[in-house]
């Protein structure tokens, strides 16, 4: 397989998509900046209004075919678009630019949308960025039915095969418009692994790869490719050899899909007796049936910013402690971490709008809220502390940076505590307290911090990006985003030096301990706690059951005096040959593991 047919993006949506090519030009279509008589400008109103009503109902449509065929969580990506598209601010910036300088309706509608889109584009919200594939996609229904023209995308397969669509950029309307025997697969030369269109395409079973940098330019309509959404490639003019062995590798990850499932009540255990503790990340509370019907041993990372995002008041203490309990009772004694609001960034609820800032990602955030207003941090510790008479409930504070951080939580808790004793309120006198390692500021004080904590667990999806300094939403950066950069990998065998000297749990929450070969190495370097993304969970407890401890720590060893990410990922991927077929495991070659998999339409 030659470099030259090949292109290689992200891979969003796993399995394999042989077909025809055909690219879909779904572009603004051409407006024609004229201005209409005052008289008119009213009847443009009229007509803008009728447009946006008519693209409102296509929308509405797609979220229920959407919510039939992918179910109601997926079908919660229209409803944002509807309220987008409904938004009233918006469409009387446009009628002011209708009334006021006498432009067509879809002169003012593309003059604003642009306007718009530019804005998000160049925001330091990564979600907000993410979100102009929506915009855009609405944006181009409106102005191609104030213009006349279809508002639907139309597929025409060169042979009456699905086709591997090609686009710019994927919008969820056009990932769910078509029936599955019209489409194999989907190829997009923008978006990542959380984008909603990715989403989409997961929950519908559509291969699927974004972040094709230039890869129209490469294809030819009609042209035989084949996609592998897993290894995030396509290869070109494939030769009859190369499609009956990409089939032949299809029908074995299916196979051992089904071999996956089998493992589920079988403990994860390395060939030489190895035990390897697996839990689950929670995003959203029903993650946790998810987590458990596939083996989760607890839970490695509760995230709380569901219960703070899209509401217009804060949660209160009792509604946020009935949630840990219930949480508590279901994983019957198993630990529970909850992490503290990770606030901050793209996440404010809408009653706490901070100034402004420049950078919000290493602006006010995580921590440094919760301590600068313990009116919010005070309920959560006080949930916890009733929670914890129900289970092993554990507290995580997240972007550490600072020893003051860990100790002025401490006094928080011991705070709380002492109120609820003396309000004869049944909770726990305290609780194991514990920091998400998150910065290389964490890593380096890594010996103070596990001296004044009781746990730690590395979060190496923000500390790969702010070690490497890489936007990990950043599709053009995907290949530089990668954990088995040196560095990355030095601060974890540090961290884990530092708690094993101090007697400290200690544990991996981040996307690497979702990944195979990421898994192999953390097994090698010591870690026996990951926390995993629960739809991960059975390929994880499957590959631990392969791996020979001996020959991980060979090449751990080897990795940790690598001053290269190329060799890391050689010397990875070598030892787990000796373990597995790479086939099976989707991968043609080490990517950087992208961001957050399991963002919900609500964020």
């Amino acid at each position: 397989m030659t470099d030259e047919r090949v292109l290689r993006g992200i891979g969003v949506s796993p399995g394999i998509a042989i077909g025809p090519a055909q690219i879909l030009e779904w572009d603004l279509p051409e407006i024609q900046q004229r201005r209409v008589a005052p008289e008119l400008a009213e009847a443009e109103v009229q007509r803008l209004r009728r447009a946006v009503g008519d693209v409102q109902a296509l929308l509405e449509d797609l979220r229920v075919r959407t919510e039939r065929r992918a179910g109601p969580e997926e079908a919660k990506i229209f409803d944002a678009q509807i309220m987008m598209l409904g938004d009233e601010e918006f469409l009387g910036e446009v009628e002011r630019l209708i009334r006021e300088n006498q432009l067509t309706a879809e002169h003012a509608f593309e003059f604003k949308s642009l306007e718009v889109r530019m804005r998000w584009r160049q925001s330091s919200n990564s979600m907000l960025r993410q979100r102009t594939a929506d915009l855009s996609g609405i944006a181009l229904r409106v102005l191609r039915k104030l213009v006349g023209h279809p508002v639907g995308e139309v597929l025409h397969s060169p042979d009456g095969r699905p086709a591997v669509i090609f686009t710019r950029q994927l919008t969820p309307g056009l990932t769910v418009q078509f029936e599955r025997e019209q489409v194999a697969g989907f190829a997009s030369e923008e978006g990542t692994r959380i984008a909603h269109a990715a989403i989409l395409a997961r929950s519908l079973g559509i291969p699927c790869v974004m972040g094709l940098v230039g890869g129209i330019e490469r294809i030819q309509e009609a042209r035989t490719v084949i996609l592998d959404g897993a290894r995030g490639t396509v290869l070109l003019d494939p030769t009859a050899v190369e499609i009956a062995a990409a089939r032949d590798v299809e029908s074995r990850r299916q196979a051992l899909e089904q071999e996956l499932e089998a493992t589920v009540g079988q403990p994860a255990v390395t060939v030489d007796g190895t035990a390897v503790t697996l839990r689950g990340n929670l995003d959203l509370p029903e993650d946790l049936e998810s987590a458990l019907h596939h083996g989760a041993e607890g839970v490695g990372l509760l995230r709380t910013e569901f219960l703070i995002l899209g509401r217009t008041e804060l949660p209160t203490e009792d509604e946020q402690a009935r949630f840990f309990q219930r949480v508590a009772q279901r994983c019957q004694g198993r630990a529970v971490v909850v992490r503290s609001y990770d606030l901050g960034g793209d996440k404010f609820p809408v009653p706490f709008r901070p100034a402004r800032e420049a950078n919000p990602f290493l602006g006010w955030r995580a921590i440094r809220v919760c301590l600068d207003h313990p009116e919010i941090f005070r309920p959560q510790i006080r949930a916890v502390l009733r929670a914890r008479r129900d289970g092993d409930v554990r507290l995580m504070l997240p972007l550490v940076t600072e020893i003051e951080e860990v100790e002025r939580t401490r006094e928080l808790v011991s705070q709380c505590a002492d109120q609820l004793r003396r309000e004869g309120v049944p909770a726990a006198q305290g609780v194991p307290l514990g920091v998400n390692i998150e910065t290389p500021a964490a890593v380096l004080l890594a010996d103070e911090i596990v001296e004044r904590c009781d746990f730690v667990s590395v979060g190496t999806n923000d500390l790969t990006q702010y070690t490497l300094a890489v936007d990990r939403g950043n599709a053009r950066l995907a290949g530089r985003f990668t954990p088995f950069h040196p560095s990355v990998v030095r601060m974890l065998k540090r961290v884990l030096d530092a708690a094993t000297d101090a007697g400290r749990e200690h544990s991996v929450c981040g996307e690497m301990a979702s990944d195979p070969f990421a898994t192999f190495l953390l097994i090698g370097l010591g870690y026996r706690i990951l926390s995993v993304a629960p739809p991960a969970l059975p390929m994880v407890r499957w590959f631990v059951r392969q791996v020979d401890l001996n020959v991980a720590r060979a090449a751990a060893d080897e990795v940790l005096q690598a001053s290269r990410s190329r060799d890391i990922i050689a010397v990875v991927q070598e030892a787990v040959a000796q373990h597995v077929d790479l086939d099976l495991l989707a991968v043609d070659r080490l990517p950087g593991l992208p961001g957050e998999a399991t963002l919900k339409a609500q964020f």
